[in-house]
C-alpha cells in the first residue's frame, strides 16, 4: 500500500499555538500564494505567447524563455508543497504489513532517508546554481541563476520540512534508530568504496537494482529512491561532478514540454469544478452506461483521441482521468482498477501520433516521421482492443452499472447538454493541428475554453476554489517532475557507464537471426522502459540498434513501434516503472492498489504487443 502521509507529518503538529508552527504556518503559507501564481502566470504567459503569435502576428520571442525559468520554480515549490502533505508516493505494500510500531518506525525511516538525499544534494545544488549564475539567458538577457536558484532553494525547504517533521515524533527512540541507520547505510557504503572500485559495471546491479529495490519496498518516496542510487552511485564509483545530478534533475523538470502537466491537471480541475466534466460524462455513461464496463471502454478510447495533444503522458493522463474518475467511482469502479487501466493505456497510445518519442525516433535514425505517424495508428488500436478484451473478461460477471438502455431522447438532451464539453478535445486538436499554439500552449487554451465555458453555459464557477486547485495542482505536478527529474539523472548515470554500447553490441551477435533479435529486443525495451526516459533511451539506443534491425530486414517502421511499445510496458510496469506511478499520482490511489489489478492489463499489452511484432501489415498496411 501506498501513503499519501508520513507519521505526524502534518505542518501544524498539536502545538499550534507556538512560534515555530506560527512561522511553519507563515512558510507554507508563502510558498503555497507563489505557487499558486506560478500556474497562473504560466498560463497567462503561454496564452499570451499565442494570441501575440496567431492574432497579431508578433511572436514573443523571449515568452518560452520565461516560461521555462517559471517553470522550474513551479515543479520545485510544487515539490515543496507536496513533501510539507506528504504526498510524494511511496510504495508501503510490505511496510502495511507490520505490526503499527514498526510501520511507524518506517515512516520515520522514509522521512530519515529523504532528507538524507536533501543533505546530500545541497552543496550540488548550490554550487550547480552558483555556476549558473555568469551565464545569460539569449532573449531575456539575464542571468539563469534566477532559474537556477529553484533547485537549491527547493532543496533547503524540504531539507526543512523533513527535519521539522522528525522533530514532531512522539517517539524519538524510533528517530534516533533510524537516522542512525541511514548514517550506518551511508558509511558502510562509503567504506565499502575500493571494492566498489573494482566491481566496475556491476555496480549497476549493486544501486540501480539492489538500493533502488530496498528503498522503494522500506517506503522511501520514489523520487528519492531514485536520487539516492543516483547520487550513491556516482559519488562512490565515479569522479563526476556532483553537480551533474542536479543538473540532470533540471533537465528533466524542466523540459518546456512537460509544462503541459499542470496546465492539463488544472484543465481536469476546472472541467470538474464547472461542469462540464459532469456534462461530458453524463452523455456517455447515457451512451454506454447499459454495458458492463461502458466507462472503461470510454476511457480506453479517451486516453487513444487525446494521446500525443500534449507531448507528455503525464499531461494524456492528467487530461483524461479528473474527467472520467470521479463518476467511474460513483458507478461502483475499484479504484485500483481504474488507475492500473489509466496506465495500460498510457502504454498502449505511446505509438498514437503527434507523439514526441516518434519525433525523436525519426529525428535520431533518419526514418520517415510521416511514415511513424501513418504506422503508429493501428498498433495502438490492437493493444487498445486487447484491453477491450481485458475490460469484458472483467466486467462480464458484474452487474450492469446502470439500469435499463437510455432512449434516444434522453441521449440526445444530453448530447446537448454536453456540446460544448465535447467540442474541447476537438478544439485543442484543431488548435495544434491548424499551427494556433504549440502542443505546450495548447493546454492554456484548454483552461481558458474551460473557464468561458464554465462561466457563460454551465454557470457554475466557485472562485473560491481556484487558490486550493492551484495550489493542489502545483503540489501534484511537482511530486511528478521531481520523479521525472531523478529519473532522468538515472537514466545519464546508466548511459555514462558504457551499458548502452555493451547491450548493442550484445543484441547484434544473437544466435536466431530476426526473430531472436526482435524477441530480446522486446524484453531489452520493456526492462529499460522501466528505468530510462523514452527520449534518453531513444536518443541512446535508437542510432546503435535499428542499423542491426534493418541488416536483419526487419522493416524500420516496424522496429520502431515494437521498441516505442515495449518501453511503453516497462514505463508503465511496476515496480519500477515510473510512468506507474505518475499514473497512481495522477489517479490519487496507491500503487499497492492498482499493483494487484495490472497484472491482466499488462499481459493483454504484451499479447498486443507480440501481434504488432509477429505481424509487420499491423505498422506497414497503411503505408
Amino acid at each position: 500500500m501506498i501513503k499519501t502521509e508520513m507519521t505526524q507529518a502534518g505542518p501544524l503538529g498539536a502545538s499550534s499555538g507556538n512560534l515555530l508552527a506560527r512561522v511553519e504556518g507563515a512558510l507554507i503559507w508563502a510558498v503555497e500564494v507563489a505557487a499558486a501564481l506560478l500556474v497562473f502566470a504560466e498560463v497567462v504567459l503561454l496564452f499570451s505567447g499565442v494570441l501575440a503569435r496567431y492574432a497579431l502576428h508578433r511572436p514573443l520571442d523571449w515568452s518560452d524563455e520565461l516560461a521555462s525559468l517559471l517553470f522550474l520554480w513551479l515543479a520545485m515549490l510544487g515539490s515543496v508543497i507536496a513533501f510539507w502533505r506528504g504526498n510524494h508516493m511511496r510504495m508501503t505494500a510490505l511496510v502495511d504489513r507490520l505490526s503499527p510500531t514498526k510501520r511507524a518506525f518506517f515512516d520515520v525511516l522514509a522521512i530519515s532517508a529523504s532528507l538524507a538525499f536533501l543533505l546530500l544534494i545541497l552543496a550540488p545544488a548550490f554550487g550547480y546554481a552558483y555556476h549558473e549564475a555568469d551565464v545569460t539567458t539569449p532573449a531575456l538577457e539575464i542571468s539563469t541563476l534566477w532559474r537556477a536558484a529553484a533547485m537549491p532553494v527547493g532543496a533547503a525547504l524540504m531539507t526543512l520540512s523533513a527535519l521539522l517533521q522528525l522533530a514532531r515524533v512522539a517517539n524519538w527512540r524510533a528517530v534516533m534508530a533510524a537516522v542512525l541507520l541511514v548514517a550506518g547505510i551511508a558509511a558502510t557504503l562509503a567504506l565499502a568504496m575500493p571494492v566498489l572500485e573494482r566491481l566496475g559495471n556491476y555496480n549497476l546491479v549493486v544501486f540501480f537494482v539492489v538500493v533502488v529495490t530496498a528503498t522503494v519496498l522500506t517506503g522511501v518516496p520514489i523520487a528519492f529512491a531514485f536520487g539516492l542510487a543516483t547520487f550513491s552511485y556516482l559519488a562512490l564509483t565515479t569522479s563526476v561532478p556532483l553537480t551533474v545530478v542536479v543538473g540532470r534533475m533540471d533537465e528533466g523538470m524542466s523540459h518546456i514540454m512537460l509544462l503541459a502537466v499542470p496546465l492539463f491537471v488544472f484543465v481536469g480541475q476546472l472541467m470538474e469544478m464547472t461542469g462540464i466534466a459532469k456534462a461530458m460524462v453524463g452523455f456517455l455513461a447515457n451512451l454506454l452506461g447499459h454495458v458492463r464496463g461502458g466507462l472503461s471502454y470510454v476511457l480506453i478510447g479517451a486516453m487513444y483521441l487525446l494521446s500525443g495533444i500534449s507531448g507528455s503522458k503525464a499531461a494524456d493522463m492528467a487530461a483524461v482521468a479528473p474527467v472520467l474518475f470521479p463518476e467511474m467511482k460513483k458507478r461502483g469502479s475499484d479504484p485500483g482498477d481504474l488507475t492500473a487501466l489509466l496506465a495500460a493505456t498510457g502504454a498502449q497510445t505511446e505509438t498514437v501520433p503527434p507523439g514526441i518519442v516518434l519525433i525523436t525516433i525519426g529525428s535520431v535514425t533518419g526514418v520517415s516521421i510521416t511514415a511513424l505517424f501513418i504506422g503508429g495508428l493501428l498498433p495502438a488500436v490492437t493493444l487498445g482492443l486487447a484491453l477491450c478484451a481485458v475490460v469484458w473478461m472483467r466486467s462480464r460477471h458484474e452487474a450492469k452499472q446502470s439500469g435499463a438502455r437510455a432512449g434516444l431522447r434522453l441521449i440526445g438532451r444530453s448530447f446537448v447538454i454536453a456540446l460544448p464539453a465535447l467540442i474541447l478535445p476537438v478544439v485543442i486538436r484543431t488548435a495544434v493541428v491548424e499551427g494556433v499554439a504549440t502542443a505546450t500552449e495548447v493546454s492554456t487554451i484548454g483552461v481558458i475554453y474551460a473557464v468561458i465555458v464554465g462561466l457563460l453555459i454551465y454557470r457554475q464557477f466557485d472562485w473560491r476554489r481556484v487558490k486550493p486547485m492551484l495550489v493542489d495542482t502545483a503540489a501534484l505536478s511537482g511530486s511528478i517532475l521531481l520523479i521525472i527529474g531523478t529519473a532522468t539523472s538515472m537514466a545519464w548515470a546508466l548511459t555514462q557507464s558504457g551499458f548502452s554500447q555493451d547491450l548493442a553490441y550484445v543484441m547484434s551477435h544473437l544466435p536466431g537471426g530476426a526473430p531472436t533479435f526482435m524477441a530480446v529486443s522486446i524484453v531489452a525495451f520493456i526492462v529499460l522502459g522501466s528505468v530510462l526516459e523514452g527520449i534518453p533511451a531513444i536518443v541512446l539506443f535508437g542510432p546503435l540498434l535499428f542499423p542491426v534491425a534493418r541488416m536483419m530486414g526487419i522493416h524500420e517502421v516496424q522496429y520502431a513501434m515494437v521498441v516505442v511499445l515495449a518501453m511503453g510496458v516497462g514505463l508503465f510496469a511496476p515496480p519500477f516503472g515510473v510512468g506507474y506511478y505518475m499514473a497512481c499520482a495522477i489517479g490519487k490511489v496507491d500503487p499497492s492498489l492498482a499493483m494487484r489489478r495490472i497484472w491482466g492489463y499488462l499481459a493483454a499489452l504484451i499479447v498486443g504487443l507480440l501481434v504488432v511484432a509477429a505481424v509487420p501489415w499491423v505498422s506497414t498496411g497503411f503505408l
